[in-house]
């Protein structure tokens, strides 16, 4: 199977020629909804050489043009992993440390301890993280904060952009 750009999108060897994770940092988007939004994420990956890891079922084809239009000509570049389903995604990742980002948790990310090879993970953007996964891992789950009432989410790719960039400060990288 190919995505956008002839980049390879297979749970085993990407692109990259490699199988393994990310050593920067991985973002993983559970079930995204919006190609736009994959995009930009996507491109964002490139740019910080980060992995980008797609947990089905996706709201789009990899083939979309809304997606590749977003991600631009950087899809050669990502370090693309999609997985069939979260199980399958921690039995081909069983040692990763996991950070995971909700609108409902208590704990802001800027109070996680991020390290090189994390894997950060957010939900789909109309239900965030599915509820077995916040609350198998609610010690583990930050929220961004927000400071007006009227407003409950940030868009994904923006959400996604504040927690890599402060994971990538913390690790030394920027």
């Amino acid at each position: 199977m190919t995505g956008p750009s002839n980049c390879a999108v297979v749970d085993k060897p990407t692109s990259s020629g490699s199988s393994e994770p990310s050593g920067r940092l991985n973002v993983v988007l559970v079930a995204p909804e919006i190609p736009p939004n994959t995009g930009s994420i996507a491109r964002l990956c490139a740019a910080t050489q980060v992995g980008l890891h797609l947990v089905k079922p996706l709201g789009f084809s990899l083939e979309d043009r809304y997606l590749r239009r977003a991600g631009l000509d950087y899809w050669p570049y990502v370090d693309l992993h999609v997985y069939d389903s979260w199980p399958i995604f921690l039995e081909r990742n069983p040692s990763a440390r996991m950070h995971f980002f909700s609108a409902r948790a208590a704990r802001t990310y800027l109070q996680a301890s991020y390290a090189a090879g994390d894997f950060l993970v957010f939900g789909c953007e109309t239900k965030g993280l599915p509820p077995e996964i916040f609350d198998a891992y609610a010690d583990s789950v930050f929220v961004i904060p927000i400071d007006s009432p009227h407003v409950r989410s940030l868009n994904l790719s923006n959400a996604v952009s504040i927690v890599v960039y402060e994971a990538l400060r913390q690790i030394g990288v920027i």
